[in-house]
């Protein structure tokens, strides 16, 4: 399974997947059609599935367009999310199995963000590969998303699940968000030499337009505030020892930031 990332609107990341074997693809999250029409077009790869982790319209405003030209695509979703995604056929729950080339898809249920968000890990298949998580805007390079029909309660729940994955996991988030969240987690975490690393290595690649998605999950459990509720030094930042309370405040923070 291949994994080409495809930039759309002003931030967004489309991750397409490909399967050189079966010549076929699943795409996450088209945001819009055309650059993943484009991309298919590229392989001659025919679209089997839509992979969406939730409702908002920068993660499925392309599906309606892709089903047009591609009628035998399959559209997968968050079951808590019945009614929100366009031309959604496959309702899924925690622990759902979703398969595409020679891996399994495990799907995780993260709200927060909103109410139904779901995120797809997709394990190695051999000891080459590294595993492999779409996360939507739960979890980003450096930060997490809003909660907009969430809570914080919620969002330390999911952020934990992806959290206790393996360190080498790839983190495919959809939005280049992440020199800002570098920014702010500075304010907060000043001691963090890793973080410091990070921000000047990202600053670097930002400057020469380069991505920065995807990140390393072990990376992430160093430098991204947003997983590191229970440190004495983010905890001091915000004035409380509670894990979610210091979640909520930093979250807070960021918000204005």
């Amino acid at each position: 399974m291949q994994v080409f990332r495809l930039e759309a609107l002003s931030d967004n990341y489309i991750f397409l997947l490909f399967d050189a074997n079966q010549n076929i693809a699943a795409v996450v999250d088209p945001a819009e059609a055309e650059p993943v029409l484009k991309q298919l077009a590229k392989l001659n790869a025919k679209l089997v599935a839509i992979f969406n982790t939730h409702h908002h319209q920068d993660h499925v405003g392309g599906n309606k367009h892709l089903m047009q030209k591609l009628p035998d695509v399959t559209v997968y979703a968050g079951a808590e999310d019945r009614g929100r995604i366009p031309g959604q056929q496959v309702f899924l729950v925690e622990g759902s199995i979703v398969q595409f080339a020679d891996r399994i898809g495990e799907v995780i249920f993260v709200p927060g963000h909103t109410r139904a968000h779901i995120a797809y890990y997709f394990p190695p298949a051999q000891s080459s590969e590294t595993g492999e998580l779409f996360c939507g805007d739960t979890l980003f390079a450096g930060g997490c998303g809003r909660l907009f029909e969430g809570t914080p309660t919620q969002m330390v729940d999911s952020l934990s699940k992806l959290r206790s994955l393996p360190d080498d996991t790839r983190v495919w988030c959809a939005h280049e968000y992440t020199l800002k969240n570098l920014q702010f987690a500075l304010t907060v975490d000043t001691q963090n030499a890793d973080l410091q690393n990070r921000y000047d290595e990202v600053k670097a690649y930002r400057s020469r337009g380069e991505a920065t998605v995807p990140s390393l999950l072990g990376v992430e459990k160093r430098t991204n505030p947003f997983l590191r509720w229970e440190q004495p030094t983010l905890q001091s930042s915000v004035k409380s020892s509670d894990p979610v309370q210091t979640f909520a405040r930093l979250r807070g923070m960021k918000d204005k930031f």
